[in-house]
């Protein structure tokens, strides 16, 4: 399991289902080290919806993009660090005590957030907060799958994937009722320390991996361990396979080299390898580079720019996209052994390519007929309450409500009392002047205008999110299990998993950015843009590994894969 995701299949399911009911212990280990994969997933949802109220609260939040961006980002910077020393954590002291490390990171980044006085003090929550996802997310899955029967392995791994998207949805499900709360986001940040305090006093009282205790030469302790989780006469026959699993694995070590250094001249001189390389890499930056991470970071905001000024209505809505990833991660297990990795990421890869290109399309229509702005509207509240670049403009009578809020952070649009499709205000951006509009009920509007497209944005995203969760959304993470030879998977997958997060870090830190240069419209079309090269690349370099033994994908490596172009037989042949 050090390679990446176990698969399961609906028999493992029933099995699974069969041998929990029988010896409740193995759900207990499963679900205890699982909590890891909420907190990831809680920290992923929690801060799009925290952001729309630390924006009011901050104002130099609300003014400059990159501090938004960064408030975002940080948690997945704080992750990549994490992931990195979260791997010589777990050889070096234990699985165990890789996760309780990572539980008191976690607690300490979510109270510091919740305390913050300044954004600077939200950030180094965030990065602490990321520490703490970074390790959980590797050591989660790699304990549940050292803990569990070798015959439901792959279900009980699912579970951590099912947490991550959960954790996604209760995060949004958290910010929506605390929308009305004193300390909105104080509250939304804070709570996320309730899993990594339960978690920590549920991994307390529960063992350490077996395969690490016997690594470590503690037999005895190891043994204790699979008698609780296996029935006696199978623990003599699990201690065996332990034992040769263990010699392999360090003879393995000794002919690649134990450090990081001689491992990676090893795997650059090893053609089999670099291939696998080149296919694993590819799938974790294609499934960051379609934007996913622009949706689960940044939805509410996504949907304000569709025109729903309302922060409540914002994460109401978002819950659509979070729900949608949860079942299509449910979806891609009853698929991905039928259909396959690779003809599963294809079919995802264009489902994506299409929505983004009508999201576009959706999004420079609103521009085009966004409310005008009315210079009897804007004077109504005094000129002196006007945008000064509005004020300033030559031809007032070509703005509309996008010119308004495109002309500066200091900007923002009133819409019109009687109906919000007609001419609006473009009044300077205060909370005392967001009072007076409000207060003669009318919408305010910083992030998007008016629209009676945003419906149909919504549901775009919708159709997004179900075009992406089962195919690209897993699959990556699947072909990184199996692409690598036995000896390489550890390394190879690491390598693979590191390029998902500096991609992620990449779109997370830019998008507003884009947003604000290109506007919603040319940032949904940059995505479709680098969809549509994964697409072409995931065709020509990445090959079909569904039923192939690992022994078969390193022949099918060492042999090249070339896809036909009218064609699937080449890939039937490498398969059989």
């Amino acid at each position: 399991m050090e390679g990446g995701v176990a698969k399961p299949d609906k028999t493992e399911f029933t099995e699974c289902w069969r041998t929990s009911c029988r010896t409740p212990y193995i759900m207990r280990l499963a679900v205890s080290a699982g909590i890891g994969g909420l907190l990831f997933g809680y920290d992923t949802g929690v801060i799009s919806g925290a952001l729309l109220y630390i924006r009011d609260d901050f104002k130099s939040v609300e003014k400059q993009t990159w501090l938004q961006e960064t408030i975002v980002s940080m948690a997945v910077a704080g992750a990549i660090v994490g992931a990195a020393f979260g791997g010589w954590i777990n050889d070096k002291y234990g699985r165990k005590v890789s996760i309780l490390l990572a539980d008191i990171v976690f607690f300490i980044g979510a109270v510091v957030m919740a305390a913050s006085v300044a954004p600077w003090m939200i950030i180094l929550g965030r990065i602490s907060v990321g520490l703490g996802v970074g390790m959980a997310s590797m050591t989660s899955p790699l304990y549940i799958s050292e803990v569990s029967p070798a015959r439901i392995r792959g279900a009980l791994v699912s579970t951590n994937g099912l947490l991550i998207t959960g954790g996604q949805f209760l995060a949004y499900l958290i910010n929506l009722a605390f929308t009305k709360t004193p300390g909105t986001w104080r509250w939304m940040l804070g709570v996320a320390g309730v899993p990594a305090v339960v978690q920590f006093l549920l991994m307390l009282s529960l063992p350490e991996s077996p395969r690490w205790l016997y690594r470590q030469d503690k037999v005895k302790e190891a043994r204790e361990i699979l008698e609780k989780i296996y029935p006696a006469d199978e623990v003599e026959e699990e201690m065996k396979a332990l034992q040769s699993s263990i010699e392999a694995e360090k003879a393995d070590e000794g002919s690649i080299g134990s450090g990081l250094l001689s491992r990676l001249k090893n795997i650059w001189g090893n053609r089999v390898v670099r291939r696998g390389l080149y296919a694993g890499i590819t799938v974790q930056v294609a499934q960051q580079f379609v934007g996913i991470n622009t949706v689960m970071y940044y939805s509410p905001t996504i949907v304000q720019l569709a025109g729903f000024a309302s922060n409540k209505t914002a994460l109401a809505l978002s819950l659509i996209t979070s729900g949608l990833n949860a079942i299509g991660s449910v979806v891609s297990m009853g698929f991905v052994d039928r259909f396959g990795r690779r003809r599963l990421m294809i079919i995802s890869m264009f489902g994506i390519i299409i929505c983004l290109l009508a999201l576009s399309g959706l999004f420079y229509a609103a521009s085009n007929h966004a409310p005008n702005i009315s210079s009897s509207e804007s004077l109504h509240f005094g000129r002196n309450l006007t945008c000064s670049s509005f004020l300033q403009e030559s031809q007032p009578s070509t703005w509309n409500c996008m010119n308004c809020l495109k002309a500066s952070s200091d900007c923002a649009f009133c819409a019109n009392g009687d109906n919000k499709y007609q001419p609006g205000a473009c009044l300077a951006s205060t909370d005392a002047i967001k009072g007076m509009c409000q207060g003669e009920h009318r919408m305010w509007y910083t992030k998007g205008c008016p629209s009676k497209f945003g419906l149909f944005a919504v549901l775009l995203l919708g159709l997004y999110i179900i075009s992406y969760s089962p195919g690209m959304g897993t699959a990556p993470w699947i072909v990184n299990s199996e692409i690598y030879p036995l000896r390489y998977r550890g390394v190879g997958g690491g390598i693979a998993a590191v390029f998902n997060w500096i991609s992620n870090l990449i779109v997370s830190e830019t998008f507003l950015t884009l947003t604000e240069s290109l506007g919603a419209s040319g940032t949904f079309v940059l995505f479709a843009v680098f969809s549509f090269m994964g697409l072409v690349a995931i065709y020509f370099i990445v090959p079909e590994t569904k039923g192939l033994q690992f022994e078969e994908v390193e022949k099918m490596l060492e042999k090249g894969f070339k896809p036909r172009m009218c064609c699937n037989r080449n890939e039937k042949d490498g398969s059989k």
